[in-house]
């Protein structure tokens, strides 16, 4: 099985290749994402997909601190810090 950072390389370079899957990944993260992993991924789970730019900036932030309880166990088991990112474990 892969991790959750081959995953992410994976996706991240198939972009870079095929612009085609990078269009399809722009508008249906999930559906590319399935369709090039061959995994599912729950309906529950939203995923963003951001082009970088020259003019943009992103900024991930961590979960907020004062989330109840449950969802503090939610994020923890759906989510590891990597290298500044948040990266899903599927």
């Amino acid at each position: 099985m892969e991790t959750a950072k081959e995953m992410q390389a994976k996706i991240v370079g198939k972009a870079a290749e095929d612009s085609d899957f990078r269009a399809r990944l722009l508008s249906d993260p999930k559906g590319a994402i399935e369709q090039e992993l061959g995994v599912t991924i729950p309906a529950s789970l939203s995923i963003e997909v951001h082009e970088e730019s020259g003019a943009t900036a992103h900024l991930i932030l961590p979960p907020d601190s004062k989330l109840s309880e449950g969802e503090l166990q939610t994020v923890a088991g759906g989510f590891e810090r990597h290298e500044g990112f948040y990266n899903i474990n599927w």
